[in-house]
């Protein structure tokens, strides 16, 4: 019995047949078994527009050759007497306690809004009432701020392999198509997380785990550089550890963490308004096409040098997506892109961002606390603009020639839309980059100056990081972990997740003897 490691171009409608056969005659056997490795789309010439297939196969008929496993997270058990308290049930939160629980820890999770179900209904009323719950919103409750988008599983971290491994095959063990083992690009859908959410809740609960839904984290006690007690909306808990992952809206923990001597520096980030396209003109542009045999919708990713000092991209790219109000306070007005798996909206959309520092936002050095500040003026200011939860928009077009034509704007956007000068509620700074910007992607897609930019676009990172170790322990500090976005060291579910885990393996590892 040999294995063999072949690629292999398809049409982009193949089926699993078509595969066997051509398989079958590249290496010239019969019996045979085959595990894809990779699926990518190659659409670099229109006008052929491929699958290119990694397949490892094996066979009795194949004489040598051997098929590598990836690696494995290995997490030794052993019952410890030790309470782990985790705050935060986004993708950092929770594999951070499902690992420290697999391991023998005695662990609850804390999480400030509902379960995902409860969420949900939340979230559908205050989309067709703009009454906004403050509990259960796009960035709080059960799964964090991922569980409502797009679910998309790409990560540019390194040398994460074993973690990601661990991740993906617990969404898959968890209801996700086994797809997101392979393709190039994986996404699971705001439909799917749901599921996979509740479904790794329950799973989390069974091997012993607490989880405390509808329960703020309020303060911590600390004594001789530990934290001893923390303290909640339902009352105080011993923690031998405590691990935060406080996602990348919570601004009251940030300032609580900051006060109670926790060190943080500013940082780069990234801020702007969202791009909504009909999911047509994408398709054309990607294809030639407007549609494509075996494949949802066409993707993006842009990027420009701008001015040289302010880096433009786009961001959470969701074809057949729908711009959502993703705001996390009351008297807040910001955008986010969601998806469901099958992408089959009539839109596409994603954030159009422009790299800048909280000082030379400011015109002046800041600090941690005054870099929040500054980020939650902003959406504030979009939120008064607007007098409520409807998206200031303009066209691109008219952003570019700084000119307020466009009035009926179309879009996927649930609370309606107000005509607006983006240019003027944007800093000058991030406008100037974006104009530059946009108009480079404009000369590399063909149809990009017929979209829209909606509203204030500000969680693509964080304006702050915590200043940690390797293994996530904070400063100054025996036991007290900052994991996840929140952090400033991670971002997407992937990274935030794979951070979760490793902190959790570095506390493993400290206990194991």
């Amino acid at each position: 019995m040999g294995y063999k490691t072949i690629s292999l171009k398809l049409p982009t409608n193949f089926t699993t047949g078509l595969l066997r056969s051509k398989i079958a005659k590249e290496l010239r056997i019969d019996e045979f078994t085959f595990q894809i490795e990779n699926k990518s789309l190659d659409a670099r010439k229109k006008s052929n527009i491929f699958w290119l297939i990694k397949v490892v196969v094996n066979s009795p008929e194949i004489k040598d050759g051997e098929h590598i496993e990836p690696e494995k997270l290995t997490i030794p058990y052993k019952k410890r007497d030790k309470q782990i308290i985790v705050i935060g049930s986004g993708p950092a939160g929770f594999f951070n306690a499902f690992v420290l629980q697999k391991a023998g820890f005695k662990v609850t999770l804390i999480e400030r809004g509902s379960e995902v179900e409860k969420r949900g209904k939340s979230i559908s009323n205050f989309e067709s009432t703009a009454v906004f719950d403050p509990q259960n919103n796009y960035s709080f409750g059960e799964g964090g701020a991922g569980t409502f988008s797009d679910g998309k599983l790409t990560s540019r971290s390194k040398r994460i392999s074993k973690e990601k491994n661990f991740i993906l095959s617990s969404y898959v063990k968890a209801g996700a198509p086994a797809e997101i083992m392979y393709m190039a690009h994986p996404h699971l859908g705001t439909d799917n997380l749901r599921k996979i959410v509740r479904n790794l809740r329950v799973e989390f609960e069974n091997i012993g785990g607490r989880i405390l839904f509808e329960t703020m984290l309020e303060d911590i006690i600390i004594k001789n550089s530990k934290v001893t007690e923390v303290v909640t909306s339902r009352g105080n808990l011993s923690a031998d550890a405590l691990f935060i992952a406080p996602g990348h809206s919570a601004f009251e923990t940030y300032r609580m963490l900051i006060r109670r001597g926790v060190q943080f520096r500013t940082k780069n980030f990234a801020i702007g308004s969202r791009m909504e396209h009909r999911q047509e003109i994408i398709n054309q542009a990607q294809w030639g096409d407007k549609k494509l045999p075996g494949v949802k919708a066409a993707e993006y990713r842009l990027t420009s040098r701008a001015d040289g000092k302010h880096q433009v991209f786009s961001f959470c790219m969701c074809p057949g997506g729908v711009v959502v109000p993703a705001t996390a306070y009351a008297n807040t007005n910001i955008v986010n892109g969601m998806s469901f798996y099958k992408r089959g909206g009539n839109f596409a959309n994603a954030a159009c961002v422009a790299g800048i520092h909280p000082d030379e936002l400011a015109g002046e050095t800041v600090s941690p606390l005054k870099a929040l500040e500054n980020v939650q003026k902003l959406e504030e200011s979009f939120f008064q603009y607007s007098n409520g939860f409807n998206a200031p928009a303009c066209s691109i077009s008219d952003f570019l020639k700084q000119k307020s034509k466009s009035k009926n704007l179309e879009s996927s956007y649930p609370l309606g839309l107000k005509p607006a000068p983006l240019w003027e509620l944007l800093p000058s700074p991030v406008v100037k980059s974006m104009q530059i910007g946009l108009s480079d992607f404009i000369r590399k897609m063909r149809g990009f100056e017929t979209g829209n930019l909606l509203g204030f676009e500000s969680k693509t990172s964080s304006p702050i990081q915590v200043i940690r170790e390797k293994n996530g322990l904070c400063e100054n500090f025996d036991n007290l972990y900052i994991i996840g976005e929140g952090s400033g060291y991670a971002g997407g579910i992937i990274s935030s997740a794979a951070d979760g885990i490793r902190a959790a393996m570095s506390l493993i590892e400290e206990n194991h003897s």
